[in-house]
């Protein structure tokens, strides 16, 4: 992962390791909801994975494979191979603003506030 990123109130590695459940859990489901501050966190990220799914070739696939988790949605496709099969493809001829943050307002619980982060159509 690259510097310049929020802390989310934990230290690197369970950052690290958040960041890579949200952004596998978007690719699998095209769209979460999560807060605010995590959802912008996730943007920058997913939009560098589907640039990669769009360079397409074993490099790009590598370093998508560093950070995507080895889990599958409901038809059985592991979400590495959804990005690069099905979500890239989509973005052809889009050169980047692949994903969303929709504010919904705060939790009811502790107040956070919350969003809805999604892939565009």
């Amino acid at each position: 992962m690259a510097f310049g990123y929020s802390k989310l109130s934990r230290n690197m590695a369970q950052r690290k390791a958040l960041l890579r459940d949200l952004v596998t859990d978007l690719i699998i489901y095209e769209r979460i909801e999560t807060t605010e501050a995590k959802a912008n966190e996730l943007k920058r990220l997913a939009d560098r994975m589907v640039t990669l799914g769009k360079r397409g070739d074993l490099a790009a696939r590598r370093l998508a494979a560093r950070l995507v988790r080895f889990e599958k949605d409901d038809k059985g496709q592991y979400a590495i191979q959804k990005l690069f099969s099905e979500i890239a493809p989509r973005y052809a001829d889009r050169n980047g603003g692949y994903t969303r943050v929709l504010k919904l307002g705060t939790r009811r619980g502790d107040a956070a506030p919350m969003a809805i982060i999604e892939f565009v159509q």
